[in-house]
């Protein structure tokens, strides 16, 4: 059995409106059943090729499931993301956007993102480099990508785990976040925290966090 109930719990005794993301990534299909079972709805996976092998098509999945992609999206991968994924929580790039919005237009669907925001400034990690190039985004989505749903805003905290180091990079997301709702005012999710610092994010506004290891375990990177 998996220990998403514990997870479940635990992030509800802290605020019940924050959603869980159970990130299944290296883990198989059997692993996220039981978490099924237990009451997990939404997965989060880092690999195009790896949600494809793992997850049925969005019409043959379990009733409510949903999985999103949460690692880093590169564009030849942009279609298949769009066949499989409920929604992209990895959108780093203007390009990327673009490239998400030709796509859906060719299959004739409708793609719901976050804006992926490198908080830490670590040049290992993708994400949007500055809020305002964020914001240009926003700006694009609304006049130009109408198969395109922003619906907020996600960051990954720094590298190792320190608390204030963390709290500097969830706040200026969530401010972030305002100014991003200020320009979608139907954006609603700040997607902050994993399984060693979700608490300090739901302190600093996150309304989704994305836990893992405290869910499945250490994972078999060699799967």
């Amino acid at each position: 059995m998996t220990e998403y109930r514990k997870a479940e719990e635990a992030v509800k005794a802290v605020s019940a409106g924050v959603a869980l993301v159970a990130v299944s990534k290296f883990h198989p299909y059997e692993a996220v059943m039981e978490a099924y079972a237990e009451g997990a709805r939404i997965f989060g996976e880092n690999r195009v090729q790896e949600m494809r092998e793992k997850f049925p098509p969005k019409d043959a999945r379990p009733d409510g499931m949903k999985v999103f992609l949460i690692g880093q999206l590169q564009r030849n991968k942009v279609k298949k993301a769009i066949e499989w994924a409920d929604r992209i929580e990895s959108v780093d790039s203007i390009p990327l956007l673009q490239k998400i919005e030709a796509e859906c237009e060719a299959l004739d669907a409708t793609m719901e993102i976050l804006f992926e925001f490198n908080s830490s400034g670590e040049e290992q990690k993708s994400g949007f480099r500055t809020g305002g190039e964020l914001l240009d985004a926003a700006r694009l989505a609304i006049s130009s990508c109408p198969r395109v749903s922003v619906a907020g805003v996600m960051t990954v905290g720094p590298l190792g785990y320190d608390e204030s180091a963390n709290e500097r990079a969830f706040r200026s997301t969530a401010a972030l976040f305002s100014e991003l709702r200020a320009i979608i005012p139907s954006a609603s999710v700040l997607s902050m925290g994993m399984s060693a610092d979700w608490r300090t994010a739901i302190a600093c506004g996150s309304n989704e966090v994305r836990i893992g290891t405290a869910i499945f375990g250490e994972r078999d990177y060699g799967r």
